[in-house]
């Protein structure tokens, strides 16, 4: 692990916080680049991926605190302390989509084709955030003969995902296709992935929060692709 990468005079550079900040500079790039080939104006994506930035870190932020409210009620400091790590990645999903909705429905601008263009860079984002949680040490596996580096095959898996959902985005699809086909694989992989992690309580069963939000969102996802295929047809 190494939650420190360097410190500059007073200033500490923490490996978490700084593969968010390439995450989201790198996937905004590569997406604002690929907006033009969709004749989607590159400051809308930028924008619209700035203010989900901002807005999935606070929603991702929150959910975490409320699922160890115990420990942040002991410990307020600690729930503005990012470089710590603690982030729930539906948090995020939930309050960066709302934010990016509204702002899309404001700018007057083709929802799902603009969702569909930054599904691929999502994913490549996430890839490397997951980075940043193998560094920080936090997200755990469990422990077999040794512990499970479920960061690493996550990370890998979202990388997978980027190039598929690339290709497909590149391809011929229907609008929306290439963002429900993101969650489609993102909740199946977050749903066994789910087995092998430490850092989540069971709430029913021998499943976690997680587990039935991934369940949800998978249901979901395949109903709307379904649905999509068989207006076309």
């Amino acid at each position: 692990m190494y939650p420190e990468i360097c410190r500059i005079g007073p200033f500490t550079v923490y490996s978490y916080g700084l593969m968010l900040v390439i995450a989201f500079i790198l996937a905004t790039l590569l997406a604002s680049r690929e907006a033009k080939r969709h004749n989607i104006p590159p400051d809308l994506i930028f924008n619209a991926c700035f203010g989900s930035f901002v807005s999935g870190i606070i929603g991702a932020r929150l959910l975490f605190i409320l699922q160890n409210l115990g420990f942040y009620l002991k410990n307020p400091l600690e729930m503005i302390m990012l470089q710590h790590g603690g982030l729930s990645w539906y948090g995020g999903l939930a309050f960066g989509l709302i934010f990016g909705l509204v702002f899309l429905k404001v700018n007057k601008a083709d929802i799902l084709k603009t969702l569909d263009v930054v599904a691929p860079h999502l994913a490549l984002a996430q890839a490397i955030g997951r980075i940043g949680c193998l560094l920080n040490g936090c997200c755990a596996g469990t422990v077999i003969h040794n512990k499970i580096p479920v960061q690493v095959v996550g990370s890998l898996l979202l990388l997978l995902m980027f190039f598929m959902l690339r290709l497909k985005l590149r391809g011929r699809h229907l609008s929306g296709q290439v963002i429900f086909t993101y969650l489609f694989f993102y909740s199946l992989k977050r749903f066994i992935i789910e087995f092998y992690r430490t850092d989540n309580p069971s709430v029913f069963l021998h499943f976690t929060l997680f587990h039935i939000i991934s369940a949800g969102l998978f249901v979901f996802s395949l109903a709307t692709l379904i649905i999509l295929k068989s207006r076309k047809t």
